[in-house]
């Protein structure tokens, strides 16, 4: 059985991120980047799974700017045997890297899918469920437990209720959440031999697909800054400021 795990390149998240000046975008000049901390999760699951025995191959895949090697790099560190790199400059959006990935999918015929439930700089929640659509593929989102046996994945998910849980027919698209593991601490030799581990650069238009941009960012800004709190001397003069300062009851 062969995993496809796609992983994105975002602003680290420790990196505290600002606006341009002109409203256009964030600004990520001399900006530490790092892999997208759900895609991490999603990376060391295919791993675990590899290191059961259920899984033969992990082939990682990211899409953007040759940079991205780099994070497929660190991919291949934690234990995926191969990276992809779609190399394009253009703005990529939820839909065309769902896109991307349906051909790449096309091409590779893994059993399992895997991302990040959400990136941390756009926050779409979109492709995984735009890929599984697309492949026509079951799809199980926000996993918290995966377990793979005789053909199908049972994947506990993070519902608002509580805990949901599903069984899939393999092929499927599954998605991380934030306690599904945590992350292994990549070691120097893994380091070293990632950079031995074959990367094969691809472009869009070799995929045959269109990532033209379909939504236009209008404006982008910071949130307003929050004022100063005050103390109150009792229980009245607190509910008094939420009824009649803040409106909130």
């Amino acid at each position: 059985m062969k995993a496809l795990v796609a992983i994105k390149r975002v602003a680290d998240y420790n990196v505290k991120v600002r606006v341009k000046s002109d409203g256009t975008g964030v600004d990520i000049a001399n900006v530490k980047m790092s892999m997208n901390p759900f895609d991490e999760i999603a990376v060391e699951e295919a791993v675990r799974l590899k290191e059961k025995g259920v899984l033969s191959e992990v082939v990682a895949v990211s899409c953007g700017v040759a940079q991205c090697q780099e994070t497929l790099r660190t991919a291949m560190a934690i234990g995926a045997d191969r990276a992809i790199l779609v190399e394009t400059d253009a703005e990529l959006q939820p839909l065309a890297v769902a896109k991307i990935l349906k051909a790449l999918v096309d091409k590779e015929q893994p059993d399992l899918v895997f991302l990040g439930k959400q990136a941390i700089d756009d926050d779409c929640n979109q492709t995984g469920q735009m890929l599984a659509a697309l492949l026509d593929w079951p799809q199980a989102t926000f996993a918290s437990k995966v377990e793979v046996a005789d053909g199908h994945s049972t994947v506990t998910r993070e519902v608002d209720g509580g805990l949901e849980t599903v069984k899939l027919k393999l092929p499927a698209v599954v998605t991380s959440d934030l306690r599904l593991n945590e992350p292994r601490y990549v070691t120097l030799p893994n380091i070293m031999k990632a950079k031995k581990k074959p990367l094969e650069n691809v472009k869009p238009d070799a995929l045959g697909v269109d990532v033209t941009p379909r939504i236009k960012t209008l404006k982008v800004s910071e949130p307003p800054k929050r004022g100063a709190g005050v103390k109150v001397p009792d229980v009245a003069t607190l509910v008094a400021k939420l009824k009649n300062e803040a409106k909130v009851i």
